[in-house]
This record gives C-alpha cells, sequence and structure tokens, in this order.
C-alpha cells in the first residue's frame, strides 16, 4: 500500500513539475513578445485591416504559391473576397526576436504611409506567435527581373521612368512623411512593378526611423552587400545618404541593364562602379550603352548623377531632392570628384 501509493505521488509531482515548467516556459516567451512590443511600439494606433491567420492560410490556399524569399520569412501570393483581389502575403519566420522586430518595424514604417511609389500595406495578422504583413500584389515582378533577365534591354524611356519613380518614392520617405524614414535595403529586388507598370519600393523589415529633428543615427550595419554606403563599415553615424548611396547603385545598374558585379566579363569591368567611372574619365560612355539607342547627353547626365550618389563621403552625395532635380534636367549637373566609389 505503502509502495502504491508512492508511486502515485512520484507520478502526481512530475507531472505537476512538467506542466508548471511549459507554463513557466510560455509566460517567459509571452514576456518576451509584449517585451518587444513594448520597445517597438503596438500596432494599435495603425489603421490597418486585422486578419486571421485561418483567414490568411485560406487566402494563400494554405501558403501553396511562393512568391520570393527573404531573411526573415517567405512571401506568398493570396487572394482575397473570393479571388477578386490579389494580395502578397509575408509570413514571418523568426517570430520571438528577429521576426518580432522586423513586424514591428514594418508596422510603424509603412503603416501610415500613402504614397504612389512605395508598395501599400492592407493588413496583418498578431495572432499568437502568428506575424504575416498583407501587402498590394505586384504582378510584374521586381526591377531586377524587368532589367537583369530580359532578353534585350528595356525601353530606354521605361528605365527612366522608373528611376524618377523610385527617386520620388526615396524622397517621400526621407522628407515628407513623419517620422522620416531610411529605408536601408535600396536594391533593385526591393522595387516592385505593379499592373500598370509603376514602380514602388517594398520591404521596409530593416528601416530605420527617424525621431524629431534627427538627422542621424547610430545602428549596426544592416541591408545587402554591393549595395551598403561605406559609412556601415565604418562605424559612423547613418544618415538619409546611406539611402542615396543604394540609389547611385541601383541607378548605374539600371542604366546598364547589368548587376554591380558580374564575373563573367573583362576583368576591368567586373565593378560596374568603378567602369562606369573609368569610362566617363576617358570620354567613352559608348561602352556602357553598346549601341542602344539612348540621348547621349541625357545618358551622360545620369552617369554624373550617378557618380555624385557613390561618392565614399556621405557629406558629397546630394539630397534626394537635387537627385530628380538633376536626373530631370532642371539643376546642371557639376563634374563629380574623382575618384567615386
Amino acid at each position: 500500500m505503502i509502495l502504491v501509493i508512492g508511486a502515485i505521488l512520484t507520478i502526481c509531482s512530475g507531472i505537476t513539475m512538467a506542466v508548471f515548467g511549459y507554463l513557466i516556459s510560455r509566460r517567459g516567451l509571452w514576456a518576451h513578445v509584449k517585451s518587444c512590443e513594448q520597445k517597438f511600439g503596438t500596432t494599435e494606433d495603425i489603421v490597418l485591416r486585422s486578419f486571421s491567420y485561418n483567414d490568411l492560410a485560406a487566402a494563400t490556399n494554405g501558403f501553396n504559391q511562393v512568391l520570393g524569399r527573404g531573411s526573415f520569412g517567405t512571401v506568398y501570393k493570396g487572394a482575397l473576397s473570393n479571388n477578386e483581389r490579389a494580395v502578397a502575403v509575408k509570413r514571418l519566420e523568426k517570430v520571438v526576436e528577429e521576426g518580432e522586430r522586423e513586424f514591428q518595424m514594418e508596422m510603424r514604417a509603412i503603416g501610415r504611409t500613402h504614397h504612389r511609389n512605395l508598395v501599400r500595406l492592407i493588413g496583418f495578422c498578431n495572432e499568437g506567435f502568428n506575424r504575416l504583413l498583407v501587402y498590394e500584389y505586384m504582378s510584374n515582378g521586381s526591377l531586377a527581373d524587368f532589367i537583369f533577365r530580359a532578353e534585350k534591354h528595356p525601353p530606354w524611356s521605361d528605365r527612366m521612368r522608373i528611376v524618377l519613380e523610385v527617386a520620388r518614392g526615396i524622397l517621400y520617405l526621407h522628407e515628407e512623411c513623419e517620422p522620416h524614414v531610411i529605408h536601408c535595403d535600396i536594391k533593385p529586388q526591393n522595387i516592385l512593378i505593379d499592373e500598370f507598370w509603376t514602380a514602388k519600393i517594398s520591404d521596409f523589415g530593416l528601416a530605420k526611423l527617424l525621431t524629431p529633428n534627427q538627422t542621424r543615427t547610430f545602428t549596426g550595419p544592416r541591408g545587402t552587400r554591393g549595395y551598403l554606403a561605406p559609412e556601415w563599415y565604418q562605424n559612423k553615424p547613418i544618415s538619409v545618404k546611406a539611402d542615396i548611396y543604394s540609389f547611385g547603385i541601383v541607378l548605374l545598374e539600371n542604366l546598364c541593364c547589368r548587376r554591380n558585379i558580374e564575373l563573367e566579363v573583362e576583368d576591368d569591368e567586373i565593378i560596374l562602379t568603378d567602369w562606369v567611372s573609368k569610362c566617363y574619365r576617358a570620354g567613352e560612355l559608348a561602352k556602357l550603352f553598346d549601341g542602344e539607342e539612348v540621348e547621349k547627353k541625357q545618358f551622360e547626365r545620369i552617369v554624373m548623377v550617378g557618380l555624385w550618389c557613390i561618392q565614399s563621403e556621405s557629406a558629397f552625395r546630394p539630397t534626394m531632392k537635387n537627385v530628380i532635380l538633376m536626373i530631370e534636367g532642371n539643376m546642371d549637373v557639376q563634374v563629380p570628384p574623382f575618384p567615386a566609389s
């Protein structure tokens, strides 16, 4: 009898400890999520549509069609209202730390913004440990698809229009929305094109918000190698000029319809920015457009703007407002300093 009672007590004690341990771990994890919400702000002050996880699972047919993958999660194609409206659903996978940070940052960065050259955030799911963001669907893919994968160069006029649309979106982030936003990851893969061939900036998961009257901030490296301004590696304060540098790389890539780094070319052409600078200094810009029908004066002006944007000293880079004026031909473009890298 004593042995039976002892065995029962032992089993009950084990079950109690297991349940208690589980609740403690859940409480600790939930406390971490709550602390993240307190640190980055809740979503209550952002007017967006709230979806349940089941809503979005149904909308994406069980997260069936993948549109793209990133460091924090995967984007799926979906449809709302009986297939009447296509959407892109971003499902964050590293929820507790990086995913929660990205979720809150993206909500705060673009939840209140409204500009024709920014991808619109429609809604979100913040249910338990599920974090999902719902965006308008961009049917014509990314700028990377448009300029890197085409059999021949897309029309010059279309590429210049896209450059200006991206520039206007960045100008809105830097000067017109509140709080001001440093995107931190401007690259062709984050520039999407809608059904009307309008370019829109997407993916604000790495964005940095500036407080009123703040022009610079210290933060760890974020973004994509090949598009990062030198100050990211030099432990210097980061300003909107970091986006200007990234835009300059995108501008030159769009100009030449090739990536900044290509290995299957001549040795002196591997790094696009160096090759463009060399051709400009030598008066050999014809090598860059390779027989394409372009307006040569305009082409030279765009090259000069790009070289200004990628100056190693951030103080030498123009503001996005001046970049737009120079691209449009409404402001004179001075000869950029040499070397520009």
